[in-house]
């Protein structure tokens, strides 16, 4: 005979403490559709369709590629670093017809005849053409060349650590939402066994009072009535978070809204994951090798320094070569004076060619952007400090988190153990007429509060796992090697 008492406060206890806490730290809502398609997917495959299709990467992905170009851009000016064609086309004057007398002139001296003039009148203007190409190429510019091509360089390597940064972020999220979801999947079934126990009791009470038993009353089976709806709602509750985890999990996957997406596993266990015996030193030190935000500093004050230099060189004169070669040309048959002397604008070749010298003389405001350029530089070299830090704080913080929920799951397998040793030692004394009833309901409830508290323990341990492995800055990369859930770090 069951202690009703007893099997109310199984029941609550349940309602209370077993069931909830389901993936509710998931965001996402889910949709209506009915699915059309499922799709199993492993931890390592979420992460790295995760990171294959978050817009997120791909956002910081184009910054790269624009950093890229402008890198790409600053070494072309290094050679040529001026190349222009310019091509003009409009109407030139004719010329006058010799006076009297101009025949006698030679060919090669009829420019020099005074009647010969340009003749702007509508009927004599003639086609004209001009083009010019010019060419520059620095000989000696005290570092600017070099400095911007520096500057471009490590402003591609900030870009690329923020890529990884992020990449980092969308691993760790994708983990954490896959195991919400198999912890909602595993609390489902606990779920179901917690609604057996509410069946159980309300049949029991049934059996009782139709033989009549004073020890229960009608106020017994309405208790256990309203126990029975508490759990219904406990269990919509649950598959509604199940939903909403298997929602967040494809939204980050970006599959279609009629795809449903299941774990691969089918339990939930814990990862695999030996911590390294040089213990928290080891782990900062991967950290400071690995993390992209200290790579962003280093490449930031890297790019600060060439950006010094270039300002400092605006101190110097800047060296040289300049050449450059005309053509005008007037149809038809305007002669070209042949003379070292005489040119004509509208007929002939030209060519310039020199080394040159450009100075800037306002030292005053040289002087100021070099300042800007120190600030700045400053200010970077601070940022990799509170980077490195950062990382020290995070890193620990994460590595501590990891002891102690791997203390938890251990505490807690060892709690599960004891308490199914203890059912079926209640069990066994029930059947043979030698247990009691109370101390049966309190292994039933110890048992079920033992079974939920290891999931959520298993959850939070593996959740820990991946947050060390993204504050050393591994976690991605071990997803897309396939070596994520290998032993060790």
């Amino acid at each position: 005979m069951f202690d009703l008492s007893l099997v109310r406060s199984l029941v609550a206890a349940t309602v209370a403490g077993v069931l909830v806490g389901a993936g509710g730290d998931v965001v996402a809502q889910s949709s209506g559709t009915a699915p059309a398609d499922t799709v199993e997917v492993s931890l390592e495959e979420a992460l790295v369709r995760a990171l294959e299709e978050s817009p997120e990467v791909a956002q910081r992905r184009a910054q790269e590629q624009f950093a890229t170009a402008r890198r790409d851009e600053a070494r072309a000016n290094r050679f040529l670093t001026d190349v222009s064609l310019d091509v003009a086309s409009s109407f030139a004057p004719g010329l006058t017809e010799f006076g009297g007398g101009a025949n006698t002139v030679p060919d090669d001296l009829r420019y020099l005849h005074p009647s010969r003039q340009n003749d702007w009148s509508i009927d004599a203007l003639r086609p004209f053409g001009r083009f010019e190409i010019a060419v520059r190429q620095p000989i000696w510019t005290w570092g600017e060349l070099s400095g911007n091509i520096r500057a471009a360089r490590h402003g591609v390597d900030v870009e690329t650590a923020r890529v990884d940064q992020k990449a980092l972020e969308v691993a760790a999220r994708a983990g954490k939402t896959y195991y919400s979801l198999l912890l909602t999947k595993a609390l489902d079934r606990l779920a179901d066994q917690t609604r057996d126990v509410v069946d159980r009791a309300q049949r029991e009470i049934n059996r009782l009072l139709d033989k009549g038993d004073k020890s229960v009353s009608q106020a017994d089976l309405f208790q256990t009535r309203l126990t029975e709806e508490e759990v219904k709602r406990r269990i919509v509750e649950i598959e509604q978070n199940r939903a909403t985890a298997r929602s967040a999990l494809r939204r980050q996957l970006f599959l279609s809204d009629g795809t449903t997406v299941m774990p691969a596993a089918d339990e939930l266990q814990p990862i695999s994951f030996s911590i390294h015996p040089d213990s928290l030193d080891y782990y900062i030190t991967r950290a400071l090798q690995n993390r992209p935000e200290v790579d962003q500093a280093e490449a930031g004050v890297k790019a600060r320094e060439a950006l010094v230099d270039v300002a400092k060189s605006d101190y110097y004169p800047k060296i040289g070569v300049q050449a450059s070669l005309s053509q005008s040309i007037t149809l038809p048959d305007r002669p070209n004076p042949d003379n070292a002397f005489v040119g004509d604008s509208f007929m002939g070749t030209g060519t310039r060619t020199g080394i040159g010298i450009q100075q800037n003389l306002n030292f005053g405001q040289t002087s100021a952007r070099v300042e800007q350029a120190q600030a700045e530089l400053d200010k970077v070299k601070h940022q990799r400090t509170a980077a490195r830090q950062l990382v020290r704080v995070e890193v620990e913080e994460a590595y501590r988190s990891l002891l102690t929920a791997k203390t938890n799951v251990e505490s807690r397998d060892r709690a599960e153990t004891i308490s199914g040793e203890w059912l079926r030692t209640e069990q066994v004394n029930f059947d043979l007429d030698l247990g009691d009833t109370e101390d049966l309901v309190k292994a039933v409830r110890a048992d079920l509060e033992a079974q939920a508290r290891y999931l959520e323990a298993v959850k939070q341990y593996n959740v820990a796992v991946l947050k060390l492995l993204r504050t050393t800055g591994t976690l991605a990369d071990r997803a897309r090697s396939g070596t994520l859930l290998e032993k060790g770090e």
